[in-house]
């Protein structure tokens, strides 16, 4: 059962071309749970640009523009969304009827604008390590969303099919993992830094010691460590207080404020993530 979520979280959340084999609330419960699984295979294609030479706002640009393709710009069009149905002030059944417009309008103009400009001025100086981060954190928001304290604002639609599917419990569990993971991303892409840096010539007789000093920081526990789970977890509290505020406007969450966690705490982790790491 946990590969048909696997295949659902895929099928749902990228363009990886998977059969899915089974769509009901089990499967779905299964698929958000693994969601920052995807968010950390998501994150590493993305990033693959970043290596390229040229200026790091060229190689920000291309990472998040391959990433809205991956994922459809699923994420983006519900943060879009929200923003104008919260945006427009009207009771909630008149902001959810707003959200399912196909159109965009000046909110959600504007929001799209702001998250990516951010999203991108920040990608500049977190690197690779930094984007996957901000995957992995953009994703696990959907296990946290999907609790079931949290209801579904209207009977139908993605919100309503995964609405209560994830225990708490599971969603701590994902967590972990995510912060085990982006532990572990700084030190190992400064390692990937200090060997294939240019030889030493003359000063550096120990090329041991050459590669320690190169990156000198990356095994220490601040920031070269701590650094990536501080802004996954700064990322995940910013989408919850959104959430927070999405359930009391709206009266719970839909597939367009799902969307709109992922963008909004993935942008907030990169931002944590260069003024820490």
């Amino acid at each position: 059962m946990s590969a048909a979520g696997l295949r659902l979280a895929l099928g749902t959340l990228t363009v990886f071309p998977v059969r899915v084999t089974r769509v009901d609330r089990g499967a779905a419960g299964r698929a958000m749970a693994l969601a920052p699984a995807v968010g950390l295979a998501l994150g590493a294609v993305a990033a693959l640009p970043l290596l390229l030479p040229g200026p790091p706002l060229l190689g920000a640009a291309l990472a998040l523009g391959l990433l809205a393709v991956l994922t459809r710009g699923l994420h983006l069009d519900g943060l879009a969304d929200l923003a104008d149905g919260l945006g427009s002030g009207k009771p909630a059944a008149q902001a959810l009827d707003i959200m399912k417009k196909s159109d965009i309008g000046p909110f959600g103009v504007m929001a799209v604008l702001f998250t990516v400009l951010v999203q991108a001025a920040a990608l500049t100086e977190a690197g690779a390590a930094g984007l996957v981060t901000a995957c992995v954190a953009g994703r696990l928001t959907l296990a946290w969303a999907c609790r079931p304290a949290v209801p579904a604002a209207r009977p139908d639609g993605l919100g309503a099919m995964v609405a209560g599917t994830v225990r708490t419990g599971t969603a701590l569990l994902a967590t972990l993992a995510a912060l085990v993971v982006t532990a572990a991303l700084a030190p190992a892409a400064g390692l990937v830094r200090s060997w294939t840096a240019p030889e030493p010539s003359g000063a550096f007789q120990n090329l041991l010691r050459y590669r320690e000093q190169l990156e000198p920081g990356i095994w220490e526990p601040w920031p070269g460590v701590l650094g990536p789970p501080v802004a996954l977890l700064a990322g995940l509290g910013l989408a919850m207080l959104l959430l927070a505020h999405a359930r009391r406007r709206l009266g719970g969450i839909t597939g367009d404020v799902l969307g709109a966690l992922v963008e909004t705490a993935a942008a907030a982790t990169l931002v944590v993530y260069v003024l820490v790491v």
